[in-house]
């Protein structure tokens, strides 16, 4: 059984016009989610996850200074790409609660796996700053989480977005219990992900690919590079950061990936998760900006985690 974790204040968090990361992201995913084929989904609000969560990961300094300049109207941009606005806040900490309840129900065995369908995404966000959309690094607090609660001795992080999660390199570089693996575009935002970044104990695995390599070199980079090392790894808890933005329709990049590559590698990290994991994998949104391809690309990822 699959939960599915979503909240309307999601749509809350608004930023400047013409901007890729908009709320039709979410209105997008609903409205594929919504049809007779997901009806099988468990569906559920995110809760407002607490700022002793987001310190499990972030500065304590840097959330307190977020959380206070948080306006009460208009927008206020943190760097080129990245701005708050009054309904910014609810929304990340439903984000990180999202990403935190969802752990809880696949540790104690309610839900098999889950979705968290949250924006804005999480996985440039380093310690200390915000970064590249994000604010809060909800994948890596669900990690850390289900390690403090529930003893987790091992955990991996699987990042497919387009972009490198940088702030789930910075957040694990030092860290033996959790593996970080993830391809890429390079070059590309935010620069970092060469296959020489290993961390401290040899447990990031990067395997960055070109524009335009396409479907064939993205199952051969988890064929050959990530899924070995994971499966040598042996995860309690997988947490996939599911970006959609390799979709050949996506405007900020060029992978060429189709809706299918999505399902394919969903299935993939279910097998590893069956075999060391008791199954259990949280799924947490991160990008994903051309509506129809976010749409085709959800579906495939969210079918196969329904086992259908």
């Amino acid at each position: 059984m699959t939960l599915l974790l979503s909240h309307p204040a999601s749509l809350n968090h608004l930023t400047p016009p013409g901007h890729p990361e908009r709320p039709d992201r979410i209105r997008a995913v609903e409205q594929v989610l919504g049809e007779s084929s997901f009806d099988g989904l468990t569906r559920e609000e995110a809760p407002e996850g607490s700022l002793d969560l987001v310190t499990l990961c972030h500065d304590g300094h840097y959330v307190e200074e977020l959380r206070h300049i948080s306006p009460s109207s208009g927008l206020i941009y943190l760097d080129g790409d990245t701005s708050m606005s009054p309904g910014t806040w609810e929304a990340v900490m439903r984000g990180v609660g999202g990403a935190v309840a969802a752990a809880d129900a696949v540790m104690t065995g309610t839900h098999h796996n889950a979705f968290v369908a949250m924006r804005p995404p999480g996985h440039h966000a380093e310690a200390n700053k915000p970064m590249g959309f994000c604010f809060f690094d909800h994948a890596a607090i669900a990690t850390r989480y289900a390690q403090r609660k529930y003893g987790i001795a091992r955990a991996a992080v699987v990042d497919f977005d387009v972009h490198h999660g940088n702030g789930t390199q910075d957040i694990f570089w030092a860290d033996p219990t959790v593996m970080y693996c993830s391809t890429h575009q390079m070059p590309l935002f935010p620069g970092t992900g060469a296959s020489g970044e290993r961390g401290e104990h040899d447990t990031i695995v990067n395997a960055p690919l070109a524009p335009e390599d396409g479907s064939t070199k993205f199952r051969a980079a988890f064929d050959n590079v990530i899924l070995p090392q994971l499966k040598k790894f042996s995860p309690e808890l997988i947490v996939i950061s599911a970006g959609f933005d390799a979709h050949h329709r996506d405007p900020l990049a060029s992978l060429n990936l189709r809706a299918e590559d999505f399902g394919w590698v969903t299935r993939k990290l279910m097998d590893v998760a069956d075999s060391s994991a008791g199954g259990r994998i949280v799924s947490v949104l991160e990008g994903g900006y051309d509506l129809q391809g976010l749409k085709e690309s959800v579906a495939e990822h969210v079918t196969a985690l329904m086992g259908t």
